[in-house]
C-alpha cells in the first residue's frame, strides 16, 4: 500500500507537460508582471503600465468624465429602483443584474445618495457644502476620475494575474517567509507588489476577488485588504510633495515602508483581526494548496501548481467577458458608493469639529514623541479616516519640516481611508464591518507613529 503512495506521489512530481503548457502560464503571466508589477519612470514619477494606459485615457477623455460617471451612477440608482419596487422578470432571470441591482435597503438609499449628490455636484444645485471643491467636487472631478480608469483596466488585465497561474506559483515560492511572518499565504506578497507599483484600490479588489474565489480565509483577507493595500510609490511622491518635503524622498518612503511592515506584523496578533475566523467563504470552499511534497523543491511544484491552474482556462472569450463583467459591476455598484459615502466623509472633516474632537488624545502622544506643533499636527492624525490626502491638506500650512514628514508617513501608513478603501471593503464580502475599520484605523496609527517619530527625529536631527 506504501509502495502505491509513493509511486502516485512521484507520478504527480513528475508529471510532464507540453511547451504549449508551460506557454499558456508563462505568456500571460508575463503580460500581467509587465503591466502591474514592473515599475516604469514617466515624467520624474515611478508608475506601471496599467498606469499610463490609465493616465492616458484620462487625459484624453478628462472633460466628459464627470458627465458620463453621473450618468452611470444615475442609472444604478434608478435600476436598484425599479428592481426593489417592481417585478421586472429580465433582470431575475440574469443572475448578473440580479447581484448587480437586487441589493439591501442600506446600499439603495446609499446609492440614491450618491446619484444625488454626483448630479448636485455637477450642475452645482443645492447645499454649497455637498457640491464644494473640498467635498463632492474632490469626489467627482478629482477621485472618481481616476477610480473609472484604473478599475476599468485593473478588471480588464488582472485575469493576467490570477488565472494563468502566476498566484500559484509566487505564492509556493515566498510561502515559507509570509506565512511565519504575517500568517499569509504566499500570494498574499503579489497584492503587496500591485498595491506597492500600482494602486491600494487595486491591492484591495485583488485581495476581495481572491477571498471570493476561495483562497484566502475570512481572517486572512482581512489581514491582507486592511495591512498589505499600500499607497503606491507614485502617490507618496504627490504626498511628498504637497508637502515639501520631496527633498528626502528616499528617507520619507523608507520610513513608510518600515511603518507599514512593522504594522503589518503587529495588528493581525491583535483584535478585531485575530478573532476573524479561519474559514473560507462558504459557497466556494477551499481552493488553495500551497504545501510543497517533501521530494520536490518548492520552484518545482510552484511551477506545476502554475500550469495545471492555467489548465483550467478553457475560454479566452470567458475570462474576456468576466473581466468586462467585473468593471460594470464596480462601476455600477462602487462608484455610486464612493461618491455618497466619500461626500458625506469630507463633508464631515471640512465643515463640523467631529475630527478636530477626535484627535484631542493625540496631542500629548505628540508632545511625548516631540512632535513641534502638537496641537496643529493633531487633527491630520485622524481625519485620514475620511481620506488619505487630507492630513496632508491639513499640515501643509504647519511650518515644521519634521511635523510634515510624520504627518506625509501617517497619511500612507494608515491605510484605510472611508472614501475609497473603506467603501470597497465594505461594498465586498470580506466580513469587516465600519466600526472593525475604525478600530484598526486607530490601532495602525497608534502602532506607526512613534516608528516615524523616532526615524524622523533621527534623520533630521
Amino acid at each position: 500500500m506504501m509502495e502505491q503512495l509513493e509511486q502516485t506521489e512521484q507520478a504527480t512530481v513528475e508529471k510532464e507537460y507540453t511547451a504549449k503548457q508551460y506557454m499558456k502560464f508563462w505568456l500571460p503571466s508575463l503580460i500581467g508582471v509587465l503591466l502591474f508589477l514592473v515599475p516604469i519612470p514617466v515624467n520624474d514619477k515611478v508608475t506601471i503600465g496599467l498606469g499610463i494606459m490609465a493616465d492616458a485615457l484620462q487625459y484624453a477623455i478628462a472633460d466628459y468624465i464627470p458627465l458620463f460617471m453621473t450618468t452611470v451612477i444615475c442609472l444604478s440608482a434608478v435600476g436598484s429602483l425599479i428592481v426593489k419596487f417592481t417585478d421586472l422578470s429580465l433582470v431575475k432571470k440574469s443572475p448578473f443584474l440580479t447581484a448587480l441591482f437586487d441589493i439591501s435597503s442600506f446600499w439603495l438609499i446609499s446609492r440614491c445618495i450618491g446619484a444625488l449628490f454626483a448630479v448636485g455636484t455637477l450642475t452645482q444645485i443645492g447645499p454649497e457644502l455637498i457640491w464644494s471643491e473640498l467635498t463632492g467636487g474632490v469626489m467627482l472631478y478629482d477621485l472618481i476620475p481616476v477610480l473609472m480608469v484604473w478599475f476599468l483596466f485593473a478588471c480588464l488585465f488582472m485575469p493576467l494575474l490570477l488565472e494563468f497561474g502566476l498566484m500559484d506559483f509566487i505564492g509556493t515560492m515566498v510561502r515559507k517567509v509570509m506565512s511565519p511572518l504575517f500568517k499569509l499565504p504566499g500570494r498574499s506578497s503579489i497584492d503587496a507588489l500591485a498595491s506597492w507599483m500600482g494602486s491600494g484600490t487595486v491591492g484591495v479588489l485583488l485581495t476581495t476577488q481572491q477571498y471570493e474565489s476561495g483562497y484566502y480565509t475570512k481572517r486572512e483577507a482581512a489581514v491582507v485588504a486592511t495591512n498589505f493595500s499600500i499607497a503606491s510609490i507614485a502617490f507618496s511622491l504627490v504626498i511628498a510633495r504637497f508637502l515639501n518635503i520631496d527633498h528626502m524622498f528616499i528617507q520619507f518612503y523608507a520610513t513608510v515602508v518600515v511603518t507599514g511592515i512593522v504594522a503589518a506584523i503587529v495588528c493581525p496578533r491583535i483584535p478585531p483581526l485575530s478573532r476573524k475566523k479561519e474559514l473560507y467563504l462558504e459557497t466556494v470552499g477551499k481552493q488553495i494548496d500551497e504545501e510543497v511534497p517533501e521530494n520536490v523543491s518548492s520552484f518545482q511544484w510552484g511551477i506545476q501548481q502554475a500550469v495545471e491552474k492555467a489548465g483550467q482556462v478553457k475560454s479566452y472569450r470567458a475570462v474576456a467577458k468576466s473581466g468586462v463583467l467585473n468593471v460594470i459591476d464596480i462601476w455600477f455598484a462602487l462608484i455610486p458608493l464612493v461618491m455618497a459615502l466619500g461626500t458625506i466623509a469630507l463633508v464631515i472633516a471640512e465643515f463640523t469639529p467631529v475630527f478636530n474632537i477626535l484627535s484631542y488624545p493625540f496631542v500629548p502622544f505628540l508632545q511625548l514623541l516631540q512632535i513641534p506643533e502638537a496641537q496643529a499636527a493633531a487633527p491630520a492624525m485622524i481625519v485620514g479616516f475620511a481620506d488619505m490626502f487630507l492630513p496632508a491638506v491639513v499640515g501643509s500650512g504647519i511650518e515644521s519640516e519634521l511635523t510634515r514628514f510624520v504627518i506625509g508617513v501617517m497619511s500612507l501608513a494608515q491605510l484605510i481611508y472611508m472614501s475609497e478603501i473603506g467603501v470597497l471593503l465594505l461594498k465586498s464580502k470580506i466580513p469587516i464591518s465600519f466600526v472593525e475599520l475604525f478600530v484598526i484605523f486607530l490601532q495602525r496609527t497608534i502602532v506607526t507613529l512613534p516608528i516615524a517619530a523616532i526615524m524622523a527625529h533621527v534623520f533630521f536631527f
